[in-house]
């Protein structure tokens, strides 16, 4: 049996004749009768037993209307998520996004976007930069939020803007901070590292290095988030990414960028063999612009 042959019987089941299936599938009542004795001849045994005026089903019948009854089920599915892929709306979303672009930008996103996408569902995570590939190679999310995308992998990527460095700290520990702070503005002061979280701590250890800088590292943080909060206890003060800054924000605290700037990309990663959807490409439109005012 084909499809147009288990639509014609699950039709015919459902409604009790064949004219109640004509009527259901907008079709003629002659094609509907070929259709199903043909089905019958395929299969080698009767489908249905006319009474008084009504086709029956027969046990065998029965038993492959559960069969087909799934099939219809996600043919029907098949054809309104093809139907929603057209309108951009509906269907499911799966993003993950390093922990700092998810404490804002990402829900930030997820919010405009809902206001003219209803019917949108989404699945979002966090994700560490040494899992990124671990998830899309394992179809655990269908795009990845990132700042590096990993050399030579067979990743496809998009880029959404740009973050950079920032001194993150509490007004009191440097009230007369200049508009950009250059490496100096951390001597005298207690400071968290991030040197071993990432691409991002590593850049910034290469500039410490680069210059010649001592800093009096009290706590090594293994997350920019960790690192933030503990600025908020009044630990020390850190330098993190931008969005980790910005969405840590609060009476007492601020931040500055570095002087000369420390910048870095913000990436939609995706694999090569399952390209963007055309709800997904709309959604990273929506993200890009929330990146650009962050």
């Amino acid at each position: 049996m084909n499809l147009r042959h288990i639509e014609i019987f699950h039709a015919v089941y459902v409604n009790g004749s064949v004219s109640g299936a004509a009527r259901a599938l907008n079709v003629s009542q002659p094609s509907v009768s070929k259709m199903l004795r043909h089905a019958e001849s395929l299969l080698g045994f009767q489908l249905f037993q006319r009474t008084n005026g009504r086709l029956v089903p027969t046990e065998d019948a029965h038993t492959l209307f559960t069969e087909v009854s799934e099939i219809q089920d996600r043919v029907y599915a098949l054809r309104e998520a093809g139907k929603n892929l057209r309108r951009g709306s509906g269907g499911m979303l799966r993003v993950s996004a390093l922990p700092s672009l998810a404490l804002q930008a990402l829900p930030t996103a997820v919010a405009q976007f809902l206001k003219t996408h209803e019917n949108v569902k989404f699945d979002l995570q966090t994700v560490h930069h040494d899992d990124l590939l671990r998830k899309l190679f394992e179809r655990e999310t269908d795009i990845a939020i990132a700042y590096e995308v990993p050399p030579a992998a067979p990743i496809d990527h998009k880029p959404l803007g740009e973050g950079e460095l920032v001194v993150f700290y509490r007004e009191q520990d440097m009230p007369d901070a200049p508009a950009r702070c250059d490496m100096n503005c951390l001597k005298g002061h207690r400071f968290i590292s991030l040197a071993t979280s990432g691409p991002m701590g590593q850049l910034f250890t290469q500039e410490v290095q680069r210059q010649g800088i001592v800093l009096d590292d009290v706590i090594l943080a293994r997350t920019f988030y960790i690192a933030a909060a503990l600025v908020q206890q009044g630990v020390g003060m850190t330098v993190v990414d931008s969005f980790t800054a910005q969405a840590s924000l609060a009476p007492g605290l601020a931040m500055r960028p570095l002087k000369p700037p420390i910048t870095f990309g913000v990436h939609a990663m995706y694999l090569h063999n399952r390209p963007l959807t055309a709800l997904a490409t709309d959604f990273l439109k929506t993200l890009r612009s929330v990146i650009d005012v962050a």
